[in-house]
């Protein structure tokens, strides 16, 4: 079996990754994540998830290589990660008491193939009094987080409803990971 990589700095993914058993290396890779004009929410985090599998497959032949990218999305503005505490408050306040998608898209590139997929968790926030999402966006949670929330956090208190995997809400749904792998080892 193929050496896997995961081209991603995510701590969460790391650490969901591992929940598989799987042995795997770390290898980040960088690409520009800016969405494209009228950009859907499943269309950006599949376009990213591939230019980061494929930028990671480039550079040693003979490995799998995993991308993922997580997009928030409310309607159809896409909430990125907050560039800091304020921003971080304004997403927090659209996304109070309202539904929101969580998409991740996923990308496996293996020698000359990419195979990819796409989860998407419908997510409810309960309504936040003021003072939470000031206290909460004041945090270090919210900057490293797509809309600004971290569900395995202090977050998880927002949830009135999910409806989806939560291991996509967290940055890797586990169980779209595991047909990637299971599609790419029949096919070899």
């Amino acid at each position: 079996m193929k050496r896997l990589v995961l081209a991603s700095a995510s701590p969460r993914r790391r650490e969901l990754l591992a929940r598989l058993g799987l042995e795997f290396e770390v290898r980040p890779t960088a690409v520009d994540e800016t969405p494209g004009q009228d950009e859907s929410a499943e269309r950006l985090a599949l376009r990213l998830a591939r230019a980061k599998a494929i930028a990671g497959a480039g550079e040693r032949p003979g490995e799998r290589v995993l991308g993922a990218d997580t997009v928030v999305a409310r309607e159809a503005r896409i909430l990125g990660k907050p560039a800091d505490a304020a921003e971080a408050e304004r997403m927090l306040v659209t996304l109070s008491g309202v539904e929101h998608r969580v998409v991740t898209g996923l990308a496996l590139a293996d020698g000359e193939t990419v195979t990819e997929a796409c989860a998407m968790t419908r997510v409810w926030f309960r309504i936040l009094a003021p003072q939470e999402i000031e206290h909460y966006a004041a945090g270090r949670e919210t900057l490293d987080a797509a809309g600004g929330y971290a569900i395995q956090g202090g977050a998880a208190g927002f949830i009135s409803r999910m409806v989806g995997s939560y291991t996509n809400v967290v940055g890797l749904p586990l169980s779209e990971v595991v047909r990637l792998l299971r599609e790419k080892e029949h096919r070899t």
